[in-house]
This record gives structure tokens, sequence and C-alpha cells, in this order.
């Protein structure tokens, strides 16, 4: 068996998840790409070098138990251990007054973003626990949201604050069994997400205003940083953001 260590990247068709599973690659991790769309998967394999060998596409919502444990029954047939995790995959809801939202847009948010994350990670602490050697890392996806909310943004602000906490659990919890846990808070990464953040958006003070957006190949770059690390050391928590972006300060 290949000995090279084994990654899951979730929402890994596009965006931050491609840019990691890239980093990732050229890391030397096998991989297994999750996310709704199979071809999308297939074509980001494709697109960042990898092959049947070392990459493994899996449909998957994460907000659903069974499809999550199809997944993880996927790798372990594939690969046999898992590695690191990248709890990457998530979505947002319109941005309208909190009143206006239905509790379908409230609820396909929180299953996307704190469901998922949590099955996930309960599936890959049941295999990193039982692995041998034992353990194994697990990155979430906070987002700049975990600290600061954007105007009418209640369901994506409230699971990526909640994302914090789930994460300094699995950090708790995870220790006898040389299971680690991080953060990483990523501000205005230039993907087809942020395309909006280009042509201007909302601020606090109802403003719509320009922000600046950085490389996304340099946020699948810290996330192998925080993959590579031995599981003595751990990255509890890193943002990274374009460095110009209202974020720091008073806008």
């Amino acid at each position: 068996m290949n000995q090279a260590k084994v990654a899951l990247v979730t929402g890994a068709g596009t965006g931050i998840g491609k840019a990691a599973a890239k980093a990732l690659l050229k890391g030397g991790f096998n991989l297994v790409l999750a996310g709704r769309n199979l071809e999308r998967l297939q074509k980001a394999i494709s697109d960042i070098g990898g092959n049947d060998s070392n990459c493994l596409a899996v449909s998957c919502d994460v907000g659903k138990p069974m499809e999550v444990k199809t997944l993880f029954a996927a790798l372990k047939d594939k690969f046999g251990r898992i590695d690191m995790l990248f709890n990457n995959a998530g979505m947002g809801a319109p941005a309208i007054p909190m009143e206006e939202l239905t509790y379908e847009q409230w609820m396909n948010v929180v299953n996307a973003n704190l469901c998922g994350a949590f099955l996930c990670s309960q599936e890959a602490i049941r295999m990193m626990k039982a692995q041998s050697p034992q353990g194994g890392r697990i990155i979430n996806n906070g987002s700049i949201s975990a600290h600061a909310p954007r105007p009418m943004s209640a369901p994506y602000t409230s699971t990526k604050h909640a994302i914090s906490g789930l994460t300094k659990t699995i950090a708790l919890d995870g220790r006898p069994f040389n299971i680690t846990c991080g953060q990483i808070d990523i501000g205005n990464a230039a993907t087809e997400m942020t395309e909006r953040m280009a042509n201007g958006i909302m601020q606090a003070d109802q403003s719509i205003k320009i922000e600046p957006r950085m490389d996304v190949t340099h946020v699948g770059e810290a996330v192998l940083h925080m993959a590579q690390l031995p599981l003595e050391s751990n990255i509890l928590s890193m943002t990274i953001m374009a460095t110009k972006m209202p974020f720091v300060g008073r806008g």
C-alpha cells in the first residue's frame, strides 16, 4: 500500500477546496475530493495534476449522514486510513434582512456549514482512533465571519462562530488519541464566491465598496503548512486575509 499520507477535502470542486487539494497533492498527500458535483470534482483532479492512483472523487452532500458514511467507506476502501480532514464545504444565504429568511434558507446553511463539519469530523475521528498509527489532523474552514459579521449574514456568521467552538472541542477531546484540530479563517480569497467583492459589497455603514482580494493559492499553501506539521504541534487558529481588506480596525 502507498505510504503517502491521506487527506480528505470537502467542497473540493472549486475555489478554496480546489486550491487546498492542489497544494496537498504537491505536498505529497493522496487525496479524496468530496463535493456535490462529481463531474466538477473529476475536472478538479485533472486540473491539479492528479490521477486514479493518488486521487479519488466522491459525490457527497456533507449535511446528510448516510452520504458522509458512504464517503468515508470509499476513502477507507481506496486508501485504508485518513491523516487529514479539511472541512471546507459551505454556503451562504441571500443577503436580506434576517426576518425575511425562510426556515429552509437558514437550515440549508446550518446543514452545509455546521452539520457537515460535525458529521465529517465524527467519521474522521472514528477512523483516526481505530487506525495504526493512531491519530490525525482536522482543519476547519472558519472564515473572517467566525469573528465579525457582514451585514445581513445571520446564518453564515452563526455557523462560522459555531465552527470555532467545534474546533476547540475536537482539539480538546482528541488529545488522548493523537488527534488534533485547527481552524483557518480566510478573508477575501479570490474565488467565484467572492466575485461580488470585486464589484462592490455592502459595508457596515450600508455603503457599497470594492474590497481587495488575495490569490487563493496562498490559502492552499497555508492549509498545507498546517497539514504538514507533526501531530505534536498544532496551529489552533490561523487568519489569512487580503492585507488591505476592511477587517482590522474600524472598517
